[in-house]
C-alpha cells in the first residue's frame, strides 16, 4: 500500500517510515531537511524534497499524492519557546503547509490523513489528567497552530470527504531524537549535557511534572490510527504514558549531578487520559520512561552517579 509521511527525515517522522517499510509498505516522504536529518532517511524509502509551506508546490503534491492511501501528516516546526521569538515563521510552516497538504490531498482523493497534535493545546491546567473533551488554553503560537490544525482537519472532513484524524502527542522522547538546538526536549538535553560531561539544568526547583512516551508508542498510533474503522471524522486522541513524572525524578534517572537555573513560564503539569486512544485505536504504551533510560545508559555506558 502507498503510504505517505510528511517530516519524514524528522524525529517521529522517520520512525514512522521504518515501521511502514517493515509492514511492507511503498513509503514516500516530503521533508524539507531543515530540521529533518539525511541520517534519519530509510534507502528502501523515496523522498522528495520539497517545501509544504510553499502554496506553488500544490500541484506537485497533488502528484506525489496519486494513489495514496494515508498521509501522516508529521511535518512541523516543533517546540514553544522558538515558537514565541520566531511566530511568523511557525505560522507560515505550520498552518499554511498543513492546509497545503489537505487541499493536495482532497483534491487527488487520498483515503485519510492522520495529523500530529500537540498536548501544548491544553495550556496550565490543574484538571489532569486531561481528557480531549476539556477546555482549551493555547498560550503559545506553537500550541494554538496545532490546535488550529486539528480544527482545519475536522473541518477538510466535514467539507471535502476526507478522513482525519488528530493525535495529541505529549511529550515524546527516543531514538533519534534531538540531544540539542531549538527543538531538542528535556530528555534529549539532559542526554546531550551528560554525554558532554556537563551537569543537568533544570529550570526554576524541578517539581514540575511531565507525561513522557515513547517515540514507537507513537508511531503504533498513528499506524493504528490509519487503520480504525472506529475514526476518520475529525477526531482529537490523547497519545500519552497516562502517567508524569517530575523533572527533577527524569533527572534522578540520569545523573547525581544537577544545576538548577531561573524558571521560564510553561505549565507546572500535564498527564494524559489515554481512555480514549484505547477505545477508538486499540492503542496503549508499551514502554515506560524508566525502563527506556535503563537500556539506554547500558547500551551507552552512562554512569549514574557521574
Amino acid at each position: 500500500m502507498k503510504m505517505l509521511v510528511t517530516g519524514g527525515a524528522g524525529f517521529i517522522g522517520s520512525n514512522l517510515v521504518d515501521q511502514l517499510i517493515l509492514e511492507g509498505n511503498e513509503v514516500h516522504v516530503i521533508d524539507n531537511f531543515i530540521s529533518g536529518k539525511k541520517e534519519n532517511c530509510n534507502d528502501e524509502a523515496v523522498y522528495h524534497k520539497l517545501d509544504i509551506s510553499i502554496i506553488d508546490n500544490i500541484n506537485t503534491f497533488k502528484t506525489i499524492f496519486e494513489d495514496v492511501d494515508t498521509i501522516f501528516h508529521c511535518a512541523a516546526l516543533a517546540r514553544v519557546q522558538p515558537s514565541i521569538v520566531d511566530p511568523l515563521k511557525y505560522e507560515v510552516n505550520n498552518t499554511l503547509g498543513l492546509m497545503n497538504v489537505l487541499k493536495a490531498a482532497a483534491d487527488v482523493k487520498v483515503r485519510r490523513l492522520v495529523y500530529s497534535a500537540s498536548s501544548s493545546a491544553y495550556g496550565p491546567t490543574d484538571n489532569l489528567p486531561s481528557k480531549e473533551s476539556d477546555p482549551i488554553n493555547p498560550i503559545s503560537p506553537y500550541a494554538n497552530q496545532k490546535y488550529y490544525g486539528e480544527l482545519c482537519c475536522r473541518m477538510f472532513s466535514q467539507v471535502y470527504d476526507i478522513e482525519t484524524v488528530s493525535l495529541r502527542y505529549f511529550n515524546v522522547y527516543g531514538e533519534r531524537q534531538n540531544l540539542g538546538g531549538a527543538y531538542a526536549t528535556v530528555v534529549g538535553i539532559f542526554i546531550n549535557q551528560i554525554l558532554n560531561e556537563k551537569p543537568l539544568t533544570i529550570n526554576g526547583d524541578g517539581n514540575q511534572r511531565r507525561d513522557f512516551t515513547y517515540v514507537k508508542d507513537v508511531v503504533n498510533a498513528n499506524i493504528l490510527a490509519s487503520n480504525s474503522l472506529k475514526v476518520g471524522s475529525g477526531e482529537v486522541i490523547n497519545i500519552g504514558s497516562g502517567k508524569n513524572i517530575s523533572i527533577n525524578g527524569l533527572a534522578d534517572l540520569l545523573s547525581k549531578n544537577k544545576k538548577y537555573m531561573q524558571p521560564v513560564d510553561e505549565p507546572f503539569a500535564n498527564l494524559a487520559d489515554i481512555s480514549k486512544a484505547k477505545e477508538l485505536l486499540g492503542w496503549e504504551p508499551l514502554k515506560d520512561l524508566e525502563s527506556w533510560i535503563k537500556e539506554y545508559k547500558l547500551v551507552n555506558r552512562i554512569n549514574k552517579n557521574e
